[in-house]
């Protein structure tokens, strides 16, 4: 579904991530953990193709396309999306004008009504999009557009931020519904607490620019919070020609 080739960005002239090597399958769902600063962002930033964050190296391939030149939204038409941490506020513009534009560009039929109802958010639908919402308000928002458009391979970056114990089950659910047999997803995560709702397949650890480690994410997550990101940072030291699974 999608292969990252020595990916080299950066950002005003900062580099940023540094010789990134990293693949999902078709029908995986891959988590990436690491500290805050790390270029996760960047890193699906990048995939979707937000102009500010250069490539000045290596390759981004979708479907078996490069895509490095492609622009955000002809990305999306080819079946990508992303989740934003924090997603814009569109003034003038309704959140049910978004979600039927969308429902017209993929060429879908929807219920909006229905859909809206199950992720709680039929009464923001006359809203201006994202305006006043708080963060869990605007994570449901971003996923009922992420339903209506239903991409290949989503992005999401820390859904669970800023979500309480009772939506975080609800996105879960979104989550689990969109990731058919033949999606694919890379969550990005800070806490790891999205691995409670969501069957992934596959983590990995972004640290120092570069991807460090390859493994199930439960035992990703579990070394590190016993030990750290810096012992992730080590290991990696000791064999720094291979990325190990595991």
């Amino acid at each position: 579904m999608l292969s990252i080739e020595n990916l080299h960005v950066e950002i005003s002239g900062k580099k940023i991530l540094t010789g990134v090597n990293f693949s999902i399958e078709k029908g995986q769902t891959s988590v990436m953990f690491g500290q805050n600063g790390s270029g996760k962002t960047s890193l699906v930033m990048a995939i979707m193709g937000f102009p500010q964050y250069k490539i000045t190296k290596g390759k981004i391939i979708f479907k078996g396309k490069v895509i490095n030149k492609l622009s955000i939204d002809q990305r999306a038409r080819l079946g990508i999306s992303i989740l934003l941490q924090r997603p814009p506020t569109v003034r003038g513009v309704k959140m049910r004008q978004m979600v039927e534009l969308i429902s017209h560009i993929a060429k879908k039929k929807i219920d909006i009504e229905k859909m809206a109802d199950k992720l709680n958010m039929k009464d923001f639908l006359d809203r201006d999009l994202n305006l006043g919402f708080s963060g869990g308000e605007m994570k449901r928002s971003e996923f009922l557009q992420l339903t209506t458009q239903s991409p290949d391979l989503l992005l999401l970056d820390e859904p669970e931020s800023g979500v309480d114990l009772e939506n975080i089950v609800l996105i879960g659910e979104v989550i689990s519904k969109l990731l058919g047999k033949d999606k694919s997803a890379l969550i990005i995560t800070h806490t790891g607490h999205i691995l409670n709702y969501v069957n992934a397949n596959r983590g990995c650890v972004l640290s120092n620019k570069k991807i460090q480690c390859v493994g199930d994410p439960h035992d990703i997550l579990s070394r590190i919070r016993k030990h750290g990101y810096q012992e992730c940072v080590r290991c990696h030291r000791k064999k720094p020609e291979v990325i190990k699974e595991g």
